[in-house]
């Protein structure tokens, strides 16, 4: 589809072969079954852990591969690029690991990471509640830290990971008085006492991938559970917040890629009134229209990742690179629906899953209307 992509060297190619084929062996032939079952065995994350797929960029004493966050941006595409929405290893991987890693202390790496990185521990975020979408200044849940332990009460809704998750990053108001600055992280396992998962939710789109409430009931943690410095939480959620925004435009960009592949395929394949779907001038011309829209996203989300890894991407860049990418991608796979006429409306066909799973990558990571507040900011200073 594109030229060789400049930002990867040889060992990120030979990486991205060994995901191929762990996708073709251990994903593929079973995605159709965790999308009935609405979640993903627990032998897909202890095979992904020993295939080195989880938490690439986390240092070798911890148990990762010590890769940059090019392998984890790899591993990303090859998901999105097979339809693999199931499986929640970027929650895992891009966001919840680094917050130990960059906050943890090195009892708390020592701890959690290893497991991480073998898929034994399933990571999960808790930010969002029922009453509180992307404003996360509002938020309820409360943790009281005393002299002997923490004690976290509140409820969250759409945690991905929620079933499954054995390590959950809880965002909290320690001192409900002091706004931003009352927000801390606190760290919970799913074996605690008082912590409860509610249902399994039911969405439109990514049905393999496992969507929970959770609630916390007078939860007691040790004081060892607090993640980073008290009162910082909302600071250390902004500052992680554009990696995470950058992996979903890569997600965006690898969606939209097989969509536009698996589109140009059937059109070539099919035809109408006598002659080849391909053939038709509307046909042609809308897929050139999405092949330079898509070529122009890449180069852009390349040069992201590039700024990224060299420590120089902000909160805005990464606002900008989740708003275009993912609009661009419920646009692109709309008229890639369009082009499979009656055919794309059937889920047997990965166009019309992917048009169910695109629609929440405007929504989650930050609505793309709370994106444009934040690229508005920078405009008016």
């Amino acid at each position: 589809m594109h030229n060789k992509r400049k930002i990867f060297d040889e060992s990120h190619d030979m990486f991205r072969e060994s995901v191929k084929r762990f996708l073709k062996k251990h994903v593929e032939p079973f995605h159709n079954e965790w999308e009935k079952k609405g979640v993903v065995s627990r032998d897909f994350w202890l095979e992904a852990g020993a295939s080195g797929i989880l938490c690439p960029n986390v240092p070798t004493e911890f148990g990762g591969s010590g890769g940059d966050f090019r392998y984890n941006i790899i591993v990303v595409e090859e998901f999105m690029k097979v339809g693999a929405t199931g499986p929640g290893v970027s929650v895992h991987s891009d966001i919840v690991t680094p917050y130990i890693l960059n906050y943890g202390t090195e009892s708390q790496k020592n701890s959690w990471l290893p497991g991480m990185c073998e898929g034994r521990l399933v990571g999960a975020i808790a930010m969002t509640e029922p009453g509180t979408g992307s404003d996360l200044q509002s938020i309820k849940t409360n943790a009281v830290i005393n002299e002997e332990n923490i004690i976290l009460n509140g409820q969250k809704t759409f945690i991905t990971n929620g079933q499954t998750a054995d390590l959950i990053i809880v965002v909290a108001k320690t001192d409900p008085s002091a706004g931003a600055k009352g927000t801390s992280l606190v760290m919970c396992e799913g074996d605690r006492e008082g912590f409860k998962r509610g249902r399994n939710l039911d969405k439109i789109g990514l049905k393999a991938q496992d969507t929970s409430e959770l609630f916390f009931d007078n939860v007691k943690l040790p004081l060892s559970n607090l993640l980073g410095t008290k009162g910082k939480g909302f600071y250390h959620l902004m500052e992680e917040l554009p990696q995470e925004r950058l992996a979903i435009a890569a997600s965006a960009v690898a969606a939209s890629e097989a969509a536009l592949n698996w589109t140009i395929d059937y059109v070539n394949e099919r035809s109408a009134f006598g002659k080849k779907i391909s053939e038709f001038q509307n046909t042609k011309f809308k897929l050139a229209e999405l092949k330079t829209q898509l070529s122009v996203a890449q180069i852009y989300i390349d040069e992201c990742i590039n700024k990224h890894i060299n420590n120089d991407f902000d909160a805005v860049e990464g606002a900008m690179a989740k708003l275009w990418t993912t609009e661009l991608q419920c646009k692109l796979v709309d008229e890639c629906v369009q082009l499979h006429g009656g055919y794309g409306y059937m889920r047997e066909y990965p166009i019309a899953r992917a048009w169910e799973d695109a629609r929440v990558q405007r929504i989650y990571g930050g609505t793309n209307e709370i994106m444009k507040e934040i690229i508005s900011r920078a405009l008016s200073k």
